[in-house]
């Protein structure tokens, strides 16, 4: 389906750190098509917002230079009118209340449905009210299971070929994450542990790792359990291995 609300191509901004999320984004909206522009940090996204026009900006919350209201107060200097849709994988509503009344039409929970995120771009670029889209969940038969294949699909629309390029890509950043979980575990850094685990938990659930999404979940929730701490290392070890 094809959008022209105001341009038969329309253009997006695209603000979020991390890889794993800005793929599994930037695949999605390019099936409507749209032409995306993409940024890791507050200060990449002032530098594309200067180089075009855009028709909707997607603004992650926790950026490594400031947050997504901060952004957001920044662009609007310029382009006051341009919708904009935040999105995080943190489910707090008393967060997206005030996101709101900073001005984003919407908060996206991650990981969501392309279905869920095209969804809600539409509502933007229409200016139509509408609710926050729903997170979903790695969901599996089994705990022994690390990938979940249908959600994983359905959440890219059926693009096998965007679900490999991207599982490649989480794979090859696992073990990096993975040492930076046990370093804030072994150092009781908190604020790093939820950091690492807030943005793997999004990128668990766009190429459906659901075991390990279970096991992040349960640490995040019990960090001090050896338990969780078992859970997670065999976890991403079924997956590395």
């Amino acid at each position: 389906m094809q959008m022209t609300p105001r341009d038969p191509m329309p253009r997006f901004l695209l603000v979020e750190d991390d890889t794993i999320s800005r793929g599994f984004f930037k695949a999605a909206l390019e099936t409507l098509p749209a032409e995306v522009d993409t940024a890791d940090s507050l200060a990449s996204a002032m530098d594309r917002a200067r180089s075009g026009q855009h028709d909707l900006w997607l603004i992650d919350v926790n950026l490594p230079d400031g947050n997504g209201t901060q952004l957001l107060e920044q662009l609007r200097r310029s382009r006051p009118d341009t919708p904009a849709l935040a999105h995080t994988a943190d489910g707090d509503t008393s967060m997206h209340a005030r996101l709101r009344d900073a001005g984003f039409s919407e908060t996206l929970v991650k990981p969501l449905t392309g279905e869920q995120l095209l969804k809600a771009v539409r509502r933007a670029l229409v200016n139509s009210p509408g609710s926050a889209p729903s997170p979903i969940g790695g969901s599996a038969e089994g705990e022994r299971q690390d990938w979940d294949e249908i959600t994983a699909l359905a959440a890219l629309n059926g693009q096998r070929h965007h679900l490999i390029a991207l599982r490649e890509l989480f794979l090859a950043e696992l073990p990096g994450v993975r040492d930076a979980v046990a370093q804030a575990l072994l150092q009781e850094d908190v604020r790093a542990l939820h950091g690492q685990l807030h943005r793997l938990q999004a990128s668990c659930g766009f190429v459906g790792a659901a075991r390990l999404a279970r096991a992040v979940r349960q640490l995040h929730q019990a960090p001090q359990s050896s338990g969780a701490h078992t859970q997670f290392r065999a976890a991403v070890e079924s997956l590395l291995h």
